[in-house]
């Protein structure tokens, strides 16, 4: 391609990508037509300068972009992977530990960023330079980047000051004994509490419908209720998806209480809002409240310290910085919008650094497993507002692969790990 004021040629279609260097020493890098004033610098095989990607992170949306990457821009670009954690491990699936099923499975981040051609470096975010384009780590490295996606996660903290508060990262140790008092009949009432803001509310709903069916197996007696600020059961769904969990719930002998902000004042005390209702019961469970991440150096405007993001996933107020998953101020916290998102800041990204690709807007889609029934139930909805459109619940699949994380790279990179472990 040549430019449109000369016959100088501008970006070449053989290049794998550019580096256009501006007469006062300050980079521009994209597609352009015009060299007026620009002295050219191009990245091909004998003089390699690959696009520099930042990951912050070692969760779903980390891994999802890096593998997102590595399909949409391939050697355009390198990547590094920052993560405080040397595993990731398939949280959703904990929710079954206290019962004696298998633990959730744990893949190394060294195994996985070496499968996938990608720098490790075990250490944690620390602050932003965003005017030299430099991450600072808790161990005192400045690491370089030309974009910067942070995927840190939430803060999980207590919401209820009498009430076990759940934390995925040892729900085991958790809930053990409490599932052992269940069985033994020693534990007769339990309250399972939603704080608000909603977290991702499934987790509670399984955990409520597991000890309800152990204590079933069991031939014990135990009430259980639900008190959650929704306005309906799993409501970010719609109503389709609602009504069938409300009929479960029913079903397993569990009362929900709906649109119903709580506190606990004293141990076994739930007392209820609107209205001067109070549960007495053994032990009370409870969803944590989360909180965004230490972010020094990234403007929030969002509350509770979330990183706020456009369409496309990026920070606004701060070039080439992009944020993905539970740190972000979209209201629902979830695996598989996690990954959409990733999704959308990697291929912004990837245009960026010259990949031939247009980048599209973030549109959130759910797809979840509810566990704790008879069967695993499929659900899927569209998220608008804050409940669902297109809801959809089935007792088969409606995704490929049907895994509780709905992950477009991750999932099947997921699966194919765990195939090649069973040979």
């Amino acid at each position: 391609m040549t430019c449109s004021h000369c016959s100088i040629g501008v970006w070449s279609s053989s290049l794998e990508a550019s580096v256009v260097l501006r007469n006062d020493g300050s980079e521009s890098r994209g597609w352009r037509d015009d060299c007026r004033g620009f002295s050219l610098v191009c990245m091909t095989s004998s003089n390699p300068q690959p696009f520099r990607v930042l990951i912050a992170g070692g969760g779903v949306a980390a891994l999802e972009a890096a593998l997102a990457l590595r399909d949409l821009a391939g050697e355009r670009i390198s990547t590094t992977l920052l993560a405080p954690e040397p595993e990731f491990v398939y949280s959703p699936m904990r929710v079954r530990e206290p019962f004696a099923y298998s633990a959730a499975q744990h893949y190394p981040l060294a195994e996985i960023t070496r499968d996938i051609g990608v720098e490790l470096k075990q250490d944690a975010f620390k602050w932003l330079e965003p005017e030299g384009r430099v991450v600072h780590t808790e161990a005192g490295e400045q690491l370089h980047y030309d974009a910067l996606l942070l995927a840190l996660g939430a803060i999980l903290r207590p919401r209820f000051k009498h009430a076990l508060t759940l934390d995925d990262r040892r729900l085991d140790e958790q809930l053990h004994g409490l599932i052992q008092d269940v069985e033994g009949g020693y534990v007769h009432k339990l309250a399972f509490v939603v704080p608000q803001p909603v977290p991702w509310p499934i987790p509670i709903y399984e955990l409520a419908l597991m000890t309800a069916r152990r204590a079933w197996d069991m031939n014990e007696d135990v009430s259980i209720t639900l008190v959650t600020p929704e306005d309906a059961p799993l409501a970010i769904f719609g109503r389709a998806v609602s009504d069938a969990v409300e009929r479960l719930l029913e079903e397993h002998g569990i009362l929900t209480i709906t649109s119903a902000h709580c506190e606990t004042p004293q141990p076994g005390q739930v007392s209820i809002h609107p209205g001067t209702r109070r549960l007495h019961v053994d032990r009370v469970i409870a969803l944590p409240e989360l909180l965004g991440p230490s972010t020094p150096g990234v403007p929030k405007a969002a509350a509770n310290g979330f990183i706020p993001i456009d369409v496309h996933c990026q920070v606004p107020g701060i070039e080439r910085v992009y944020a993905a998953g539970d740190a972000t101020d979209f209201a629902v916290k979830h695996g598989g919008i996690a990954a959409q998102q990733a999704d959308t800041a990697a291929e912004a990204i990837a245009a960026l650094a010259g990949a031939p690709i247009e980048p599209t807007k973030f549109h959130p889609l759910i797809h979840a497993i509810l566990l704790g029934g008879e069967k695993p139930l499929y659900l899927s909805a569209h998220i608008t507002g804050g409940h669902g459109s297109s809801s959809e619940i089935s007792e088969e699949p409606t995704w490929s692969p049907p895994t509780k994380i709905a992950a477009k790279y991750l999932a099947p990179y997921l699966e194919s790990r765990d195939r090649a472990a069973l040979r």
